[in-house]
């Protein structure tokens, strides 16, 4: 599994995202927002609270919101995902 070493919020409901590895890019979550546990980024502060879980090596969101570090890795270096086709949200 990829681990994610910083994200930061950005507008628009995007973050910056560095792995340890050293990849990094922009990845855009606006197509989320206002779907099933995403609601709670209606409020663009709520976004802007991504932090990173150093036990995990994922970034989380407060009311349990984590991504698969994974399919952002794919997201951001168009890597291919290991197994099955993974949702972007756990």
């Amino acid at each position: 599994m990829k681990r994610i070493a910083s994200a930061q919020a950005q507008q628009g409901y995007r973050f910056a995202i560095r792995f340890e590895d050293g990849a990094s890019g922009v990845v855009d979550l606006s197509s989320l927002v206002d779907n099933g546990v995403f609601v709670a980024w209606h409020d663009p502060a709520e976004f802007g609270k991504v932090a990173v879980d150093n036990a995990t090596g994922t970034v989380t969101w407060p009311g349990g919101i984590d991504l698969d570090p994974d399919q952002l890795y794919h997201d951001v270096t168009g890597a291919p995902l290991t197994g099955a086709s993974q949702p972007v949200a756990r």
